[in-house]
């Protein structure tokens, strides 16, 4: 149990730096802590709609690693005795 124990705790370490750098990347909606931030300056790099679908779609993706890392860790914890 504890090669699983330390498995889920780098994939846990992983995702949520991968997901920090993709939240990081979206682009601001406009107002709030983005525009505080130099986000209310327009770019063009990312501006297709395809490139944001990826983005999103690859953001859930990381999420719900994380998530099932954290489930995982938790079910470990608890049925290690």
């Amino acid at each position: 149990m504890d090669a699983v124990r330390i498995a889920l705790q780098a994939v846990v370490v992983l995702s949520s730096l991968f997901l920090v750098l993709l939240i990081l990347m979206h682009k601001g909606k406009g107002g709030g802590l983005s525009d505080m931030f130099g986000g209310g300056v327009s770019s063009n790099l990312g501006g297709s709609s395809v490139a944001e679908k990826n983005l999103n779609r690859l953001t859930v993706i990381a999420g719900l690693t994380w998530i099932t890392a954290i489930v995982g860790l938790g079910l470990v914890a608890r049925f290690s005795a």
